[in-house]
């Protein structure tokens, strides 16, 4: 049962997707644009802050505010739920988390406010699922760090309000292990470039690029947290970042439903309408009991993290059965609406597009059963 406050924001935001995104996100999708007026109008209405305190432009919520955000937007269209939740989760939370008074005071405020976007560069193009095979290096030289390297994959990297991509990179060596940090560099910097947006399968109107760093220099001043925990520092980002992508599934896993019904409703063939057929049925009741199964393990993860409780297998959990899901509704979505599922001007096409790249970003479900395993004592 959601809190009043949650029900209603779940509410506001499930009437933003319906009446704001759903009109028009098919068109940015098929040109690949960023909706940079979608972005605004989220950010009008507080979606950008829903996690941090007032006292940095926030809304004062918690995180799982932010995940019935997410889940609402990706009803609709995951590449404004996946532009927000990056944007939060990864970009904002890190220097909220583990940042200075004076960082967060500096970099917060537009971020919450969503004039601006944050960016977080972890991946490496060698790199992969193995997030500790950094090669990104950042050398002290005078007052400055000196940032030489490279990051793929790094969603809201290269838009026109990006104003911050918070990166790992290697820092010293110590015992013979290399010294992970992190540090916060300013889009647009001397030293940065980014690559073209690349040519995906699905999130198409989501902002996704690689970055180049070619002695970029940025104060000392820039670091975020203390030298040297900069992977662990990720590490619990990623945990906490799991649920709200687990949640952006469970979205997408909805909005199949949410369109198999009304079409199953008004599609007739053979003289009846095709959801009185046993075979239409049997596949949306599948499809429902996904949703709800993958829906309670993002509840149940987000309540043990609220509570300080550990969460690193429920998250993995959420997060595995989750993308699951959005994959199975997806593909049955298609196959319910027919050749209409193969047309792109039908959602459930986009959907299909979108889907797979849950099983893929912020952990592989390979990676995921490797964390249950391990909690297990088997891994």
């Amino acid at each position: 049962m959601l809190s009043e406050e949650h029900a209603a924001l779940r509410a506001t935001v499930e009437e933003f997707a319906r009446k704001e995104v759903a009109p028009v996100i098919a068109e940015f999708y098929k040109h690949g644009t960023f909706p940079y007026e979608l972005v605004a109008k989220m950010g009008a209405i507080g979606l950008f802050g829903l996690p941090f305190p007032e006292e940095y432009g926030g809304m004062g919520g918690d995180y799982f505010a932010l995940c019935l955000a997410l889940e609402e937007l990706a009803r609709v269209d995951s590449s404004v739920a996946i532009t927000l939740e990056d944007s939060v989760s990864l970009g904002a939370m890190p220097i909220f988390r583990f940042g200075t008074e004076e960082q967060k005071r500096y970099w917060l405020p537009p971020l919450c406010t969503g004039q601006r976007l944050g960016a977080f560069g972890l991946t490496e193009p060698a790199g992969g699922s193995d997030a500790s095979a950094t090669r990104t290096t950042a050398r002290c030289e005078g007052d400055t760090w000196v940032i030489n390297g490279s990051k793929a994959f790094i969603t809201n990297s290269g838009t026109d309000i990006t104003s911050v991509i918070t990166v790992t990179a290697i820092t010293g060596v110590n015992g013979g292990r290399k010294e992970i940090s992190t540090i916060m560099v300013p889009a647009r910097h001397p030293g940065v470039t980014v690559s073209a947006s690349y040519s995906k399968v699905g999130w198409c109107c989501s902002d996704t690029r690689g970055v180049f760093f070619d002695d970029c220099r940025v104060p000392l001043g820039n670091l975020l947290g203390e030298r040297g925990r900069g992977y662990a520092q990720f590490i619990s980002i990623l945990d906490e970042g799991r649920i709200a992508i687990a949640a952006l599934g469970v979205g997408l896993a909805q909005g199949c439903i949410d369109e198999c019904v009304s079409y199953a409703r008004q599609r007739h063939a053979f003289g009846r309408a095709i959801g009185s057929y046993q075979a239409i049925q049997f596949k949306i009741a599948d499809m429902e009991a996904r949703t709800h199964t993958a829906r309670l393990a993002y509840y149940h993860a987000a309540a043990r993290m609220l509570h300080g409780e550990p969460f690193k297998k429920e998250a993995a959990i959420a997060k595995l059965v989750s993308s699951n899901a959005a994959m199975e509704n997806a593909r049955d979505a298609t196959q319910v609406f027919g050749g209409y599922g193969y047309m792109n001007e039908y959602p459930v096409a986009r959907f299909y597009r979108d889907a797979k790249v849950l099983e893929i970003g912020e952990g592989t479900s390979e990676i995921q059963r490797m964390l249950i395993a391990r909690h297990l004592g088997v891994g």
